[in-house]
This record gives C-alpha cells, sequence and structure tokens, in this order.
C-alpha cells in the first residue's frame, strides 16, 4: 500500500499567511501540520508516503521531507491547479492506496481505519458526524446501509439529510484507483476529491468507516486556531487567543 498526502493547493481563504508559504508546513503544535499526518501513517505501518504539491512550494516541501516523495505538479497559480483529482491522477499511484488532504487533522488511527478497510473488499472514507446541518452544508453527506455501504453522497448539499459527512481521508483499492482516468475523461470536477467518491460509490462498493474524537479540516483561521490549541493543549502548553507561525 501507498500513501498520498494532498497538498498542492494554493489556501486562498489563509492569505497572507500562505502567499510564499504552503499551508501543510504551517505549524499546529509547534510542528507542522504534515508532520501530524506522517507520523499517524507511519504507525499503520505504511513506508512508501508520498505528497504532492506545487511547483510553487516544492521546494519547501522537499526541505521538509524527512523520507517523504515529493511530486511537484508543475503547477504555479490557483487558475492552473490541477485539483485534488487530477493530482490524484497525476501521481500515478499503482498500488492499493490511502489519500489524505494534507490540512486533514484528526485523532483517530490510520492503522485501525486501514483494518475496517481490509475486512470490507472495497474503498473506503472516513466519515464523522459533525452534529450540525448548518456545518454539514459545507461537505459531503452520506447515507449507508445496513453494512455500512455508501449508498447516497451528495457534496455540499443546500439541504443536508443528515449530519454525517465524509472527510477528505480515503482508502481505494488498485481497482478503483484506475477508474480516475475515466472519471476525469467524462468532464467531470477535477477539484474536491469528495467528487471522485460520489460518482465512484453508485458504481462500486463504497464503506463508510465512523470514528469519534477531535477533526480540524484546516481550511480558514478558526479552524487553524483550534487546531493549533488542541494540540498545544495535548503537549501541555498554553492556549493561543490568535494564530502566528510564531512559538
Amino acid at each position: 500500500m501507498k500513501a498520498l498526502i494532498l497538498a498542492a493547493g494554493y489556501a486562498t481563504r489563509l492569505r497572507p499567511l500562505t502567499d510564499d508559504f504552503p499551508k501543510g508546513l504551517l505549524p499546529v503544535g509547534r510542528r507542522p501540520i504534515v508532520d501530524w499526518i506522517v507520523d499517524n501513517i507511519r504507525r499503520a505501518g505504511i513506508d512508501d508516503i508520498r505528497l504532492v504539491t506545487n511547483a510553487r512550494f516544492a521546494q519547501l516541501f522537499e526541505d521538509w521531507s524527512d523520507g517523504v516523495t515529493i511530486v511537484d505538479d508543475g503547477t504555479s497559480t490557483n487558475e492552473t491547479r490541477l485539483g485534488a483529482i487530477g493530482d490524484i491522477q497525476f501521481a500515478d499511484l499503482d498500488d492499493d492506496a490511502l489519500i489524505v488532504a494534507g490540512d486533514n487533522l484528526f485523532d483517530y488511527e490510520i492503522a485501525d481505519f486501514v483494518e475496517f478497510w481490509r475486512t470490507r473488499g472495497g474503498s473506503a472514507v472516513a466519515v464523522h458526524d459533525v452534529g450540525s446541518k448548518e456545518l454539514a452544508k459545507k461537505y459531503g453527506v452520506i447515507a449507508v446501509d445496513g453494512d455500512g455501504r455508501i449508498v447516497d453522497f451528495a457534496e455540499k448539499p443546500d439541504e443536508p439529510a443528515s449530519t454525517l459527512i465524509a472527510t477528505a481521508t480515503y482508502l481505494y483499492t488498485r481497482a478503483h484507483l484506475g477508474l480516475v482516468d475515466a472519471y476525469l475523461a467524462e468532464g467531470n470536477p477535477p477539484d474536491q476529491p469528495g467528487y471522485l467518491l460520489a460518482w465512484l460509490h453508485s458504481r462500486e462498493p463504497v464503506y463508510a468507516y465512523p470514528f469519534a474524537g477531535g477533526w480540524y479540516d484546516v481550511g480558514d483561521l478558526g479552524q487553524l486556531l483550534e487546531a493549533d490549541n488542541r494540540l498545544r493543549e495535548r503537549l501541555g502548553l498554553p492556549r493561543r487567543a490568535s494564530y502566528t507561525v510564531d512559538d
């Protein structure tokens, strides 16, 4: 199994922090966001870890890499980005793969997710009950059958049917990753990895892995501060009222 961390976006909602610096390397709990993700992947026994980024930030990730293979998708602006699904295709994975958004922090162990996936015979996504339909509107809302197989998926619905949402952590079989070319060839959206899941679940078995505990989608300054304070508390550090890259 391989792992791919998606980190080729330009994080426009976090500017000016991300004008010249990638979101994935912003510190939370005094460590880059991606450090926490990589540690969790390695605890699951996955050693072949790749991170796809853009040409603007590739060298910064190379300087950080610590055994992670950096894949430069060649783009240099938000307007020319390949999108998350385009980057999955660009990475040319040839095995079963764990795919994680580089701004997706969570408390559960990836090893437990992998164990769940191995018992299902399909692909899988980690899902979380956000407890609010207003919040669920920002994400992909799912429904499952009695076996945990996804039977409905609505990306950012105006009227969510539930508060159970798909997070940006996926386990894809090699065969299912082979369908990415067909997905893109049909003219489907290349951004937002949830769109691939929405397309795939009606064609192939995809299962939902429910998890409890903390989860942060670090897309704006409020979530970044919340994630930073959560990890600072875990390390016995004082909370901060505002986020800075120092300390």
